[in-house]
């Protein structure tokens, strides 16, 4: 087995480089090392393998492992590096190191504003900070969201607005569970936000956009015009528009959930599968240039442009991102005569964007885009010879089904992980879903190239309409299905890994005969199931009272073991979206259902005893308090937008402590949290430190 592995790290080395430039790359994520330290342990490493290659040939034979040790050692310090190096925080022209609420902000728009319910949301690069005396050149990103009353049809990517207005940092709600979505903003340079209304921002005339982002809108956009003029259906046309160029601002939210809830939201997210498709066309369209000597360069040349072209215009998701590295890798390979190792290539195009942006190693769509293709890989074969057909629609009809079976095997763990869910029927949305949108993605290139032409254009519009909503349909009655969805799973970290390691050991065992896999996933399997059998009897045990970080709504769980009573504003239940958003995670990770008639939990109106401790929710001034209640209160949680005051409040109870919660204005919040220090109350405010969780 060593001579195996030896061999496979011989023929693929950007496997054994990506390994340790990974490890690094978390390393200093998690730990924060000083740069000096990074950075003079890469020079260091760099010398040593310089005065290694000055040696004689013995020399180099006895230091062999030290030298592979130091390049190992090398990669894991220049992923530490990349890290601190991408991190805009500790950039010297970051504008957060120099802003002061007062200042005036220059600004340019990164892309098209995006219609939210109240409000218009986007992007943009601060380039300048203004006082009254000077001004500084700055790099950084923010959100910016423009009142709807005061949008401007001007406000598009490039143009320059400045503004004063304080910018405030961006923060995750603090809920169990929930997203770090701070986190996800941080790796992509935005830290800040601000909303503007007409009297707070000016626009200025001069654009700042180069011709390239310049031709990347444009083509967007006509793109856009193009599906709006030829595809009648809203549906449709938002699912047409997704699908090619990743834009999702008219994508109806209940078919997405419903693509995500069947297991066919890839095809919707631009991704590999897709630039392979362009790919194949490409090469097939371009394929004459390849019988002439003067014109064969031309053939990767226009493939690979066209590819990155199209790879911009959908956005650079770290998916898309990873197939076009990929391909042109493939295409660079062919055009030399050089047939690489698809490890290696998958390998070697990890690493190259790892070094362009170290924190795509925690982008979901990076992780299942890399781990689909490697299971992909390993198991098609295997599974495709499992069965022979001699009949050719039947052994295309496996091989589809292969493929399907062979992907989820490696991405199944991270998407339990993430999404806390399997669709079930997996096997049969894909076995339609992929060949048909297949057809409309290719549909779709034709629309647009023969837009020009009118009545065509017209024919070929209605076709794919009818497609897309044959395609929908099918998708939105299959979720209907019983048992479609297998929701609410829960797994850690540990547990993640432990699949990857049943998976592996039962692969070697099935594939390679090795005995010892078997053993190893064996072992795997049963440490999954002891932690997830512990984490059972930890929740059945477990008592708590959250108050959830909901803007402008009440929201409070009451939880005794596996049980939960949920007490807060209807509007919260009736619309699923702010459910799946602030509270579902909260509610998988504890791991529990709705009980209406919560063991231990007595309610007088609106007060509650749970578990010896007296917990009171005031919404409205108190007149008389319930004579079955103390006066001595463990939490007072304060809602809504009362007249009140806290010493008013103090008089007929006695609070051991105030949770200020989420439906609470923040003019008001403030003016009770300094009515609590002068009364020298305990407090917490919900919507600046995060959810309160009370353990009984």
């Amino acid at each position: 087995m060593k001579t195996d592995l030896y061999i496979f790290f011989r023929k693929n080395p950007f496997v054994r480089l990506i390994i340790p430039l990974s490890l690094g790359i978390v390393f200093q994520w998690y730990l924060q090392i000083p740069f000096f330290i990074s950075i003079s342990s890469l020079v260091i490493g760099l010398l040593f393998l310089i005065i290694y290659n000055l040696f004689s040939l013995s020399q180099k034979y006895r230091l062999s492992m030290i030298y592979g040790l130091v390049i190992h050692l090398v990669m894991f310090f220049l992923g530490m590096l990349q890290v601190f190096t991408k991190d805009i925080r500790h950039e010297n022209n970051w504008f957060g190191k120099k802003y002061l609420p007062d200042m005036t902000i220059k600004a340019i728009l990164d892309e098209q504003p995006v219609e939210k319910p109240k409000s218009f949301k986007t992007e943009a690069k601060i380039t300048q900070l203004i006082t009254k005396d000077s001004s500084f050149n700055v790099d950084g990103k923010i959100i910016i969201y423009f009142k709807k009353d005061s949008f401007n049809q001007r406000l598009k990517p490039g143009t320059q607005i400045i503004f004063n207005k304080v910018l405030q940092e961006i923060r995750n709600t603090g809920n169990p569970g929930a997203f770090d979505y701070k986190r996800y903003m941080l790796f992509n340079k935005v830290t800040h936000q601000a909303y503007l209304t007409s009297d707070d921002f000016r626009l200025l005339n001069e654009k700042d956009i180069s011709w390239f982002e310049s031709f990347l809108y444009s083509a967007k956009t006509y793109v856009l015009n193009v599906f709006k003029r030829f595809i009648p259906g809203k549906k449709e046309r938002g699912l047409a528009e997704a699908l090619l160029i990743g834009y999702r601002d008219d994508l109806d939210k209940n078919l997405l959930q419903s693509y995500t809830n069947t297991g066919v939201v890839h095809i919707i997210a631009v991704s590999g599968m897709h630039l392979a498709l362009i790919f194949l066309v490409l090469d097939f369209v371009f394929k004459p240039l390849l019988r002439h000597r003067k014109t064969k360069w031309l053939h990767p040349v226009l493939v690979i442009s066209i590819l990155w072209i199209f790879t911009f215009i959908t956005g650079g998701a770290a998916s898309i991102v990873r197939a076009a590295v990929m391909f042109t890798f493939v295409m660079i390979g062919k055009t030399l005569k050089r047939e690489a190792s698809i490890y290696n290539i998958l390998a070697a195009s990890a690493f190259c964007l790892l070094l362009y942006n170290p924190f795509w190693l925690w982008d979901v769509g990076f992780q299942l885009s890399y781990t689909a293709v490697l299971s992909i890989v390993v198991f098609y074969k295997p599974l495709n010879n499992l069965v022979y057909f001699k009949n050719k629609s039947l052994a295309w009809l496996w091989s589809l089904l292969a493929v399907s079976i062979a992907a989820q095997i490696l991405t199944t763990p991270l998407s339990v992980y993430h999404f806390h869910q399997f669709p079930v029927y997996f096997l049969l949305t894909n076995l339609f879903a992929v060949p048909v949108s297949s057809v409309v993605l290719i549909g779709e290139l034709i629309l647009v190239l023969l837009s020009p032409i009118k009545f065509l254009a017209v024919i070929l519009g209605k076709i794919l309409d009818g497609l897309i909503w044959w395609l929908n349909t099918f998708i939105e009655r299959l979720e209907q299905f019983p048992f479609a969805l297998w929701s609410g799973l829960q797994i850690n970290t540990i547990q993640t890994i432990l699949l990857f390691i049943l998976i592996a050991g039962v692969g070697f065992w099935l594939f390679q005969k090795m005995k010892a896999g078997f053993w190893i996933g064996i072992v795997a399997l049963i440490l999954f199931f002891g932690i997830r059998s512990y984490s059972f009897y930890e929740a059945a045990s477990r008592k708590k009272l959250i108050v959830y970080n909901v803007p402008k709504y009440q929201a409070i769980d009451f939880i005794n073991g596996r049980k939960y009573f949920f007490i807060g504003d209807l509007e919260i239940i009736e619309d699923p979206a702010l459910t799946n958003f602030y509270l579902r995670p909260s509610r998988i990770e504890q791991r529990i259902t709705p009980d209406y008639q919560l063991p231990g939990l007595k309610i007088y109106e609106n007060q509650f005893i749970f578990n010896n401790k007296r917990i009171i929710i005031v919404d409205a001034p108190l007149v008389n308090t319930d004579k079955s209640v103390s006066a001595n209160v463990d939490v007072a949680i304060l809602s809504g937008n009362p007249k009140l005051y806290i010493s008013d409040l103090k008089k007929q109870i006695t609070p051991a402590q105030i949770i200020i919660d989420s439906s609470v204005p923040a003019w008001k919040a403030s003016y009770w949290k300094k009515d609590c220090d002068s009364l020298q109350i305990p407090y917490f405010d919900v919507s600046e430190k995060g959810a309160f969780v009370m353990n009984f």
